[in-house]
Parts: structure tokens; C-alpha cells; sequence
């Protein structure tokens, strides 16, 4: 007595007909053909990077310091960040002229 195709098993079986045939029509590889890969710039897309990006620094803080914001857990530059943003919106921290 011949068993019943599982619903899903067939769709996949299927799906993956479908697949073998569009890669042999070469559906899929004609979106990496040498002159595209070639013509491909190096970098992130364009439109990836906000316009306004944070700028990597070195800054030293007090290891105690350091230990209280890495104690709020994952996001704490972030949140380091914003809070001396706002201390600077607030006017607790003057910016100094530059020479």
C-alpha cells in the first residue's frame, strides 16, 4: 500500500525543482557575472551610512567610572552618550574655547 505524500514534503520537493531549474537556466547566477562583480563599488551601499555617524575616540575614564557604566549591561556607550548630551543641552558642561 503506496503512503501519502506529507503536504509539506511535497511543496518543498517542489520548491526545490523549481530552484534547480531556474539555476540552470542561469536566473541566479546572472546577478554575478564578472562585468557586474567588477562594476560592484567597494564599501557600504550608499544611503547605509547615517549622515550624522559617531566618530570613534579614545577617552579615559576612571576605572571605577568605567565599571559603573559597563554595569548598566549591553548599550552603555550609548547610553554614556546620551547622557553627556544632555548634560551639555542642560548647560552642565561648558565647552571650552579652542586655541
Amino acid at each position: 500500500m503506496p503512503k501519502t505524500k506529507d503536504p509539506e514534503m511535497a511543496e518543498f520537493e517542489a520548491a526545490l525543482l523549481r530552484s534547480i531549474d531556474q539555476a540552470q537556466r542561469g536566473e541566479h547566477a546572472a546577478a554575478h557575472t564578472p562585468a557586474q562583480i567588477a562594476a560592484r563599488k567597494r564599501g557600504r551601499p550608499v544611503g547605509s551610512v547615517k549622515e550624522d555617524a559617531k566618530v570613534s575616540t579614545t577617552i579615559r575614564f576612571d576605572a571605577d567610572v568605567l565599571a559603573g557604566l559597563k554595569a548598566t549591561g549591553p548599550g552603555w556607550q550609548t547610553r554614556a552618550n546620551d547622557a553627556l548630551r544632555a548634560a551639555l543641552k542642560a548647560g552642565r558642561l561648558k565647552a571650552e574655547p579652542t586655541h
